[in-house]
């Protein structure tokens, strides 16, 4: 029997580890997704590309046609909000576990956010979740790719990676909430078919326990008082038209009905969207390398680039350089497969210790590769004319988004309680050992 196509992209030994925990539907939405990210979007990048106008103002304002011309194909084969669990939203939800989804999310990420966008599968619309009423206004919509949203959380002049230092107030007046704040870098609030933005602030700021203080409210990005400054560059790079945004949220009004889940439980809501999601990002970023380290290998091996009468391959370290990456790609996989599965068997909840441990060793991993092969291209691999520099500018944002290796050591320091009990248990059973040898510890 063929192996199945996505030995193609990933590898045979990590498609061996976990081929028994997918269903028959989950291999074969996996082969349509492989030929549909080599049939219809890696050919279309560069269209899609050249559909963002280059001028300042209509850039902000396009819908990329043939974005939409792929969204309307992938839906008819059924590749469409692949992200979401029939088991855990069975209204809504497609029947794939995180393992298998998280395989696709490493197909999806070869294409870049154009991949994602296609399948009805981007950051950050594959978090939110809401009410059956809010549900019904927002969440449909968004699983329809009729709308996108944003979720404003990180603000300017304040270390928004400890949450519980955000200033944006969320306010009851009467049956009406207010907003007051000032956010940056909201992925997705350029675009022009962004109707809602889920606002994190602060709404019990006196309450003693830090991390009941916040509450999720909804924002009509259309809502009076919100302004949106100016779009935010990642090495120069706007990723028009969705963008990341600077944001002034100034006496927004909203109804009671648009808190999100209650007052105070905003921690809670984040911990819930952003769990599998850190996993999302994660296998793409391993997409992205092992798209990377495909073009590195086709650059070195290219007998137009000889350099001395040499492949690129035959000077230096290139060799060496080329199986670090897919050894670090091959190990970051099978980290990321294995918080997957944690996620399957105990939800976020209880798989945050692989979760923080893949958000710190991917995004850096994925960086690394994607530098190789820029320096095996040279100055073109800087360039405009390449991928490589978006990518590694989008990669290198991630190593921003989340700071979980603190935690992670952290969590690991809790274990040495017990560490010290051990040893010492050990070191009586040595010692009996030892006397009834008549032998003396010389340690």
């Amino acid at each position: 029997m063929a192996p199945h196509p996505v030995v193609e992209l990933t590898s045979e030994a990590s498609w061996n580890l976990i081929e028994d925990k997918f269903t028959p539907y989950g291999k074969e939405t996996l082969a349509k997704l492989v030929h549909f990210l080599q049939d219809e979007i890696l050919p279309s990048m560069k269209l899609a590309h050249a559909q963002v106008p280059k001028d300042s103002v209509q850039r902000w304002k396009t819908v990329v046609p043939v974005i939409e011309e792929l969204k309307v194909k992938a839906r008819k084969l059924g590749l469409w909000n692949l992200f979401l669990s029939k088991t855990h939203y069975p209204e809504h939800g497609v029947p794939l576990t995180n393992v298998e989804y998280a395989v696709m999310a490493e197909i999806l990420g070869r294409g870049g956010h154009i991949a994602s966008e296609a399948v009805n599968c981007s950051a950050p619309d594959t978090g939110n979740m809401g009410s059956p009423e809010q549900q019904k206004k927002w969440l449909v919509p968004l699983l329809n790719g009729e709308i996108r949203s944003a979720f404003a959380m990180t603000e300017r002049f304040v270390s928004s990676s400890d949450a519980r230092n955000i200033k944006t107030s969320i306010k009851r007046e009467g049956d009406e909430i207010v907003i007051n704040g000032h956010k940056w870098w909201i992925s997705g609030a350029g675009d022009p078919r962004t109707k809602l933005h889920l606002v994190m602030g602060k709404s019990d700021p006196d309450n003693a326990n830090g991390y009941l203080q916040q509450s999720v409210v909804i924002v009509p990005a259309d809502a009076p008082g919100v302004k949106i400054i100016r779009p935010m560059e990642v090495f120069g790079y706007d990723d028009a038209p969705e963008g990341h945004c600077e944001i002034i949220y100034e006496n927004v009004r909203v109804p009671m009905s648009n808190m999100v889940l209650g007052w105070g439980r905003g921690f809670e809501i984040i911990q819930g969207r952003l769990g599998p999601g850190r996993i999302h990002h994660c296998m793409r970023s391993i997409g992205a390398a092992s798209r990377a380290l495909d073009l590195m290998i086709q650059r070195v091996t290219d007998p137009t680039r000889k350099t001395f009468d040499k492949f690129l391959y035959q000077h230096g370290t290139v060799v060496a350089e080329i199986a670090r990456s897919r050894a670090e790609i091959e190990s970051a996989r099978l980290l990321v497969l294995s918080a997957a599965l944690q996620i399957d068997k105990q939800r976020a909840k209880g798989a945050l210790k692989e979760i923080g441990i893949a958000k710190f060793v991917v995004p850096a991993m994925a960086c690394g590769v994607v530098d190789r092969a820029i320096q095996a291209y040279g100055a073109e691999g800087l360039s405009q004319d390449q991928e490589l520099a978006s990518m590694f500018a989008g990669l290198r944002t991630l190593r921003l988004a989340d700071v979980h290796i603190q935690q992670v050591g952290q969590r690991e320091l809790k274990r040495a309680p017990g560490l010290h009990k051990r040893a010492a248990e050990l070191k009586e059973k040595e010692f009996s050992v030892l006397s009834k040898a008549g032998i003396k510890a010389h340690l």
